[in-house]
C-alpha cells in the first residue's frame, strides 16, 4: 500500500502523482493543505511541505520526501516501464531539464502566477498584483519558446521517449493551465506535444482536480484543445 500526501496544485505533487500512475501503484491520495500542515504531516517532513510518500509495500514503511526522492524510489523500485534513458548522456538530459522546470520555471513563473493568482487567495494573502502577473506570463513565453526549440529535433523533450523531463515539465504546465494563462496558440508544437501528454492514461486523474471555488480555464481537461 501507498500513500501520498499532496496538495491538487502543487507541480511537485503532481509529478509524484504522474510517476506513481505510469508504474501503476495503487495508492491512497491524502489531500493537505501545505501552508497550515497538522501535527502528523510534521512528523513525516518537518519541513512541511508536499509531496510525502508513505511506501508500505514492504516489510517497512518507507517515507520519502519531496518529488525528487519519490521518483528516484519508484524508478528503482518499479523499473518497469523506465522514466529514465538507459544511455549516462540521455540520464544527464534528463535531469538537467527537470531541474530547468523545478527550479528556472519555478522562479519565473510559478513564483509570479501560481503565488499571485493561487496561493494569495487560498492564504488570504491580499489581491493578486497585476504587475507580478504580467512578468510571470512573460517569462512563460520565454519558457514555451524554448519548449519549442527542444520540440524542432526530439519527440520528448530529452529525446525520443517519454521521459521524466516531460513528466515534469507537464505536471508544472498543467498548473498554470488550470488558471488559463498557458497562450498555447501561440506555440503549436508545444501545444501538440502537451495534447499527447494529456492523452496518456497518467494524465487522467489531474485533469478531474478541482478547487472549491476556483474552477479551472474551460479547456483545461480538454484532450484536444
Amino acid at each position: 500500500m501507498m500513500i501520498l500526501h499532496h496538495w491538487p496544485l502543487d507541480p511537485w505533487s503532481r509529478q509524484a502523482r504522474l510517476a506513481l500512475a505510469e508504474k501503476g501503484c495503487k495508492v491512497e491520495l491524502r489531500f493537505q493543505r501545505f501552508w497550515e500542515p497538522d501535527e502528523e504531516f510534521y512528523d513525516l517532513n518537518p519541513a512541511g511541505l508536499t509531496p510525502v510518500l508513505e511506501d508500505r509495500s514492504g516489510d517497512e514503511t518507507i517515507v520519502l520526501v519531496q518529488a525528487d526522492a519519490i521518483l528516484a524510489h519508484l524508478e528503482e523500485s518499479r523499473p518497469e516501464p523506465p522514466l529514465l534513458p538507459t544511455s549516462p548522456a540521455g540520464r544527464a538530459e534528463v535531469r538537467r531539464l527537470v531541474t530547468w522546470f523545478d527550479r528556472k520555471f519555478d522562479a519565473e513563473v510559478n513564483a509570479y502566477l501560481l503565488h499571485e493568482k493561487l496561493e494569495k487567495r487560498m492564504q488570504g494573502l491580499g489581491a493578486p498584483d497585476a504587475d507580478m502577473i504580467r512578468v510571470g506570463r512573460d517569462y512563460l513565453r520565454h519558457h514555451l519558446d524554448y519548449i519549442s526549440t527542444l520540440l524542432e529535433s526530439r519527440d520528448g523533450l530529452a529525446g525520443p521517449r517519454y521521459s521524466l523531463a516531460d513528466l515534469a515539465a507537464a505536471a508544472h504546465l498543467s498548473c498554470i493551465d488550470y488558471l488559463g494563462d498557458v497562450p498555447w496558440d501561440s506555440f503549436p508544437s508545444a501545444k501538440a506535444w502537451y495534447e499527447r501528454i494529456k492523452c496518456r492514461p497518467a494524465f487522467r486523474s489531474l485533469l478531474d482536480d478541482r478547487l472549491p471555488g476556483m474552477p479551472p480555464a474551460r479547456w483545461y481537461a480538454d484532450l484536444d484543445f
